[in-house]
């Protein structure tokens, strides 16, 4: 069953971590680049090979853009996905503490989904015995609000 298909009606928070403005950029670049290196052999060749690089790289960036939910009694991060109720203590995070939490508050034990283009995060801990996992590190471009959803799902 595909996934758009399984999801839970009740979403208390949705939101794709697409690239940045200028990272889109980045794809036509490549494909004038792909094209550039290619033109001396063949225009045609350099047009398709342009066009395909383009094609490549939007769907390189949608398909790495995870997506953030708070639905149906769980927080969803692209595949992964773990019940509200073994969640604790949700923390959004800016810049600066984004940075410290993969540098020295990092614990390499955390499920940590994390793209260059989101600078923010949020940190919630797992309150589960079983899991080694002490916490999920998730980028987003709206911390406040993941954590806020995660915090009233939790309650």
């Amino acid at each position: 069953m595909p996934d758009d298909l399984a999801r839970p009606a009740t979403v208390m928070y949705s939101e794709r971590v697409l690239p940045s403005p200028l990272g889109w950029l980045l794809a036509p670049a490549a494909a004038g680049v792909m094209a550039a290196v290619f033109y001396p052999v063949d225009t045609t060749l350099a047009v398709v090979v342009g066009a395909v690089t383009l094609v490549a790289a939007v769907a390189f960036g949608l398909r790495t853009s995870p997506l953030v939910e708070v639905a149906g009694g769980e927080l969803r991060v692209g595949d992964a996905h773990i019940p509200l109720d073994l969640l604790t203590a949700p923390r959004a995070l800016d810049r600066e503490q984004t940075r410290h939490e993969l540098g020295q508050g990092f614990d390499p034990r955390a499920h940590v989904v994390l793209r260059a283009w989101a600078r923010t995060a949020v940190r919630v801990e797992v309150d589960d015995p079983l899991d080694p996992t002490p916490y999920w590190l998730v980028s987003t471009r709206r911390p406040a609000e993941l954590a806020a959803a995660i915090a009233t799902g939790v309650r």
